[in-house]
């Protein structure tokens, strides 16, 4: 719709092919390499793993990508300053997983116990004892349960709640965030409140959503820094950037479906409530 806006119109002046990857992250090369053979303009890439799968395809085609941090994973020198053919947004969504975990204690006000699932390519071990600490500073127990692939989610869930955990606190990750319709459908089965890194989770079932708007990424700077290349800048010479802006995103059919009542001041300072 954004690249409509601009006059760059599907089926008219514009070409789009897409590869989703999904939960099958060994297939970022192969896609990649399929891309890069229809010789295209620009590319776009979510998550560490299809941005570097396109890199490593091609050092020269424009690469817009949205991932944790683009600085240090190398993507860019800087945010200001690109200087490679990448460039895109930094959503910086692990820097939130301590306010989600507040944002948990807020909602539950008795909790006791939180367990956090983690990406083990995602959530560096030292984050991970920075969110226990903080929850050991509040007289809570904090329990890390460590994904590594799709199957795990199952079982941590169910050691969550067999731990007698009040909640969960989904840490960011591209690849929990990809096998959010499995975690939502588990989690209200067994009556578990958890929170996730975007506001939209909350919008598809989840409790509580606090991050970014990523549709709003997507059709804003990514757009226009999609825009820019494809009227012939350089990516090396297109800024990076950062969100600026945070949605707290309150699902209260969930709430209601798995018997949780929030308190009035917590659910008044929702962006949105979804009823």
């Amino acid at each position: 719709e954004a690249l409509a806006k601009a006059g760059f119109v599907e089926k008219q002046n514009l070409i789009v092919e897409w590869r989703t990857l999904g939960q099958r992250a060994d297939m970022a090369l192969e896609f990649a390499t399929e891309l890069v053979k229809l010789l295209p303009d620009a590319m776009v890439a979510g998550g560490d793993p299809a941005i570097r799968a396109l890199e490593k395809a091609s050092s020269k085609i424009p690469i817009v990508g949205i991932t944790e941090d683009m600085v240090s994973a190398g993507f860019v020198n800087t945010l200001a300053k690109p200087g490679g053919n990448t460039t895109g947004v930094s959503v910086f969504a692990s820097a939130l997983d301590l306010k989600r975990q507040d944002l948990l204690m807020e909602a539950i006000p008795k909790i006791r116990r939180i367990a956090a699932l983690a990406d083990s390519s995602a959530t560096p071990p030292q984050q991970a004892k920075a969110l226990q600490a903080a929850a050991r500073q509040r007289n809570i127990d904090m329990a890390i349960h460590w994904i590594t692939r799709s199957e795990d989610i199952v079982a941590a869930i169910d050691n969550a709640k067999k731990a007698h955990a009040d909640a969960i606190n989904v840490l960011a990750s591209p690849f929990l965030f990809g096998n959010r319709g499995e975690i939502i459908k588990l989690t209200t089965a067994l009556r578990l409140p958890t929170i996730y890194q975007y506001p939209e989770v909350a919008e598809e079932g989840g409790l509580i959503g606090y991050g970014p708007r990523l549709i709003d990424l997507y059709r804003g700077p990514m757009a226009q820094q999609l825009i820019a290349i494809l009227r012939g800048a350089k990516a090396a010479d297109v800024p990076a950037v950062r969100p600026d802006k945070f949605e707290l995103a309150i699902n209260l059919q969930t709430a209601k479906a798995i018997g949780l009542e929030l308190p009035e001041k917590f659910a008044s300072r929702a962006d949105k409530l979804i009823r």
